[in-house]
């Protein structure tokens, strides 16, 4: 029964911070130059990466989302999730501490993000992160190779 209880709520994180970072990449592959705005306005990366990650980002968070609700290489999927979750992380508290306002780009590319609204954000996606810690301790690693 114990087992039961830790595949559904294995399940329920899976199909939780998957749709969460597929519903997230649906606007911004709509709206690639709006992307490109927000990404700018954070202050943390050079020029000549923004358009680039404008354009990449929503589709690995598509892409891995999608792999996590399926099932289909979820280890790696929760990696890239959990590796994108740090790196929001950090650019959300680089500009909490700066005292900079600026938009998420998180699910709508129109919103904006006041002081607590992005306090709010900062928890949310630690715990999302955490959320995908507890995934990759509990997703069964895969052995790979030819042995016989």
């Amino acid at each position: 029964m114990k087992h039961d209880k830790k595949q559904m709520l294995t399940l329920g994180l899976r199909l939780l911070l998957g749709i969460t970072f597929v519903i997230a990449a649906i606007n911004k592959i709509g709206d690639p130059g709006r992307f490109a705005t927000i990404i700018y306005g954070y202050y943390l990366f050079p020029g000549w990466i923004i358009n680039l990650a404008a354009i990449v980002l929503p589709f690995v968070e598509l892409f891995s989302g999608m792999a996590l609700v399926v099932g289909v290489f979820p280890r790696s999927a929760v990696i890239i999730i959990n590796t994108l979750l740090f790196v929001f992380i950090l650019a959300i508290a680089t500009n909490l501490l700066r005292g900079h306002q600026f938009d998420c780009g998180c699910f709508s590319l129109a919103e904006t993000t006041s002081f607590s609204a992005a306090s709010w954000l900062l928890v949310r996606d630690m715990g999302l992160f955490v959320c995908g810690i507890y995934l990759l301790l509990q997703l069964p690693l895969k052995k790979t190779g030819f042995a016989g």
